[in-house]
């Protein structure tokens, strides 16, 4: 039998490239600029890590494919355009990661369950049309490789829709009312970059676990009951 090569968590990062963010371009470049270098000045963690970063509006484009940061030297670009449709993150998601988990093994890895970090500015713009592919991606009984999704919302996005959007309550988060966009922005990447650093850390524990940190002037999503 092969020796196993390692074990890795896959983590996507999926940013909001709809119109409604075209002001604070510079602020989500920059984000994931600083994301890709923290990683590389943690070259132990990136080893375990492997990251993606996919833009979605109209449809999904791939700004970053899976990739070990440690040898990784393009740095994603932005490109604002279309509208806030969810669904198109969902349908793309169902599709990639089963495709990547199964490259990575493929590679020789053992990979452990993905992880999504989500953040938008928005409602989605396709209605409830998203929901359907959601369900579908997050039933680990449908989709063995299922991610958790941790669910950021700024601007206009609600906390309910976050609630909806992450696998569990303590994954959704919202932005303070008054905080000013751009700087929720760069807290998120901020968080993002220290939650996969802390995982990273802990996968080498005898119990490996996923790192959530909330983003500062973020509060836990809660919805009002009906």
């Amino acid at each position: 039998m092969a020796e196993t090569r390692g074990v890795l968590l896959p983590a996507y990062v999926l940013a909001d490239e709809s119109a409604s963010m075209g002001p604070y371009r510079k602020e989500l470049s920059d984000g994931l600029v600083s994301l890709c270098e923290g990683l590389r000045a943690e070259p132990m963690i990136a080893a375990k890590l492997r990251l993606a970063v996919l833009g979605f509006s109209d449809t999904v484009q791939v700004r970053l494919a899976v990739a070990d940061m440690r040898t990784e030297t393009t740095l994603p670009e932005v490109v604002i355009r279309g509208s806030t449709r969810y669904g198109a993150v969902f349908e793309d998601l169902l599709q990639r990661i089963p495709t990547d988990v199964q490259w990575l093994r493929g590679q020789g890895y053992k990979v452990h369950r993905p992880v999504v970090f989500f953040l938008s500015d928005g409602q989605p713009t396709d209605g409830s049309g998203w929901r359907r592919a959601h369900g579908e991606l997050v039933d680990r009984t449908r989709t063995p490789t299922a991610p958790n999704i941790i669910a950021c919302g700024i601007g206009d996005a609600q906390a309910r829709t976050m609630l909806e959007v992450a696998t569990r309550q303590e994954f959704a988060f919202v932005a303070r009312s008054g905080t000013d966009i751009g700087q929720a922005i760069a807290e998120f990447f901020q968080s993002l970059t220290a939650s996969l650093v802390a995982s990273g850390h802990a996968l080498n524990s005898a119990e490996p676990q996923l790192v959530v940190n909330r983003p500062d002037r973020f509060t836990m999503a809660i919805d009002e009951v009906g």
